[in-house]
This record gives structure tokens, C-alpha cells and sequence, in this order.
């Protein structure tokens, strides 16, 4: 028997926009001192910029929100 219940319109849920969360810095013995061409402060710094960048877009969608 077929059911008869009338088919519910499918409604879109409000797509997730969470704020972007800061990188986690380097503990000071995560670097080796050894000079390397990549150190994990280079990392970290290029995380840092590309977090202030996501954050900066992320208030311009989302003004009311706390800082």
C-alpha cells in the first residue's frame, strides 16, 4: 500500500558559518634552531596571516557578532 502522507517541501538549512579559530603557536621546542629553509615560525606566521584574513571576511559576513 502506498503511503499516503503528503511529501514535506524540502527546506534548506542556514548553511554554518563559525568563526575562524586562531592557529595554535609553535611551542619554542617545536623549532630546532638549525636554521631550516621552512622553520615552524614560518608556518606559523603564514597560518597567522591567512587566520586575520578568514577572521577579517568572517566579521564583514557576520557584523553583529562579539569580538
Amino acid at each position: 500500500m502506498p503511503d499516503s502522507t503528503p511529501e514535506r517541501p524540502h527546506t534548506a538549512l542556514p548553511t554554518p558559518d563559525p568563526r575562524p579559530v586562531a592557529p595554535e603557536p609553535p611551542l619554542p621546542s617545536d623549532c630546532c634552531e638549525s636554521g631550516c629553509t621552512v622553520c615552524v615560525y614560518d608556518s606559523y606566521a603564514e597560518e597567522l596571516d591567512d587566520y586575520r584574513l578568514r577572521l577579517a571576511a568572517w566579521k564583514q559576513r557576520n557584523p553583529d557578532a562579539a569580538d
